[in-house]
């Protein structure tokens, strides 16, 4: 199958488009990374794997509107490319990472992250038209690595994960980082900030261990779901 450009554009906003989808779908072989890298137990291999992930969809959006790649390739549908790759990144590689790591009882709680984010991803709201996320963002990758530097026990792990899959029901507002009204560029330099601190962490877990650096890290989820409940008001969340 192949995708008829748009008249009126050049060759050179055609390839620039097709890049930018290059790089979406990239993504993708970070994870297949990681699954791997996992098999093979090493597991600061997969986690920073996935952090590139993390990093190529945070930013393909906005390469994405910039390149205006709706327009110059009008037949490729590229949210379908992302929903596709991200489903890959943020469920069904974490998850394996869960299993790997022993972060739960049994293999088969993994199920529930992955049957509630099918549900979450197939939502026609699952953005909002004032560009929320509505309901857990299934950010299972960011739970996965962190259940895992924190050591905690596979019954927390559990616990833990069972909650965010609930979570993923319960229409309350999460922060769309990428197309943040307020707070855009202050939220854009933290997020920076902390992959790059995670990344060391991860690459570096015993001396980050050591030095409280894994629990400064925390600090960005906190602001993420502190600012998820002021500007998402969760005191009254809209309904699906």
């Amino acid at each position: 199958m192949t995708s008829t450009p748009a008249p009126n554009f050049t060759s050179g906003r055609v390839l620039l488009a097709w890049g930018v989808h290059l790089f979406t779908a990239s993504g993708a072989l970070f994870g297949v990374g990681a699954v791997v890298a996992v098999s093979a137990g090493d597991l600061s291999l997969a986690a920073l794997l996935m952090l590139i992930a993390l990093f190529i969809d945070a930013v393909d959006g906005t390469l994405a509107r910039a390149a205006m790649v709706s327009e110059v390739l009008p037949s490729f549908n590229g949210r379908r490319l992302d929903d596709m790759v991200d489903f890959f990144n943020y469920v069904l590689a974490p998850t394996v990472f869960m299993i790997g790591a022993g972060s739960v009882l049994h293999w088969t709680l993994v199920g529930f992250p992955i049957l509630a984010s099918a549900y979450g991803f197939s939502q026609d709201d699952a953005k909002t038209e004032d560009d929320f996320f509505l309901g857990f963002p299934s950010y299972w990758n960011v739970v996965a690595i962190y259940l895992w530097l924190l050591d905690i026990s596979p019954a927390m792990g559990s616990a833990i994960v069972l909650a965010f899959s609930a979570l993923v029901f319960v229409p309350l507002k999460y922060i769309y980082p990428s197309k943040l009204r307020v707070l855009f560029r202050t939220t854009g330099v933290l997020s920076l900030m902390w992959l790059i601190g995670i990344a060391w962490c991860v690459w570096d877990p015993a001396r980050a261990a050591r030095t409280g650096g894994i629990e400064l890290s925390l600090l960005y989820p906190v602001y993420y779901f502190g600012l998820s409940l002021w500007i998402g008001g969760w005191h009254s969340p809209s309904k699906r």
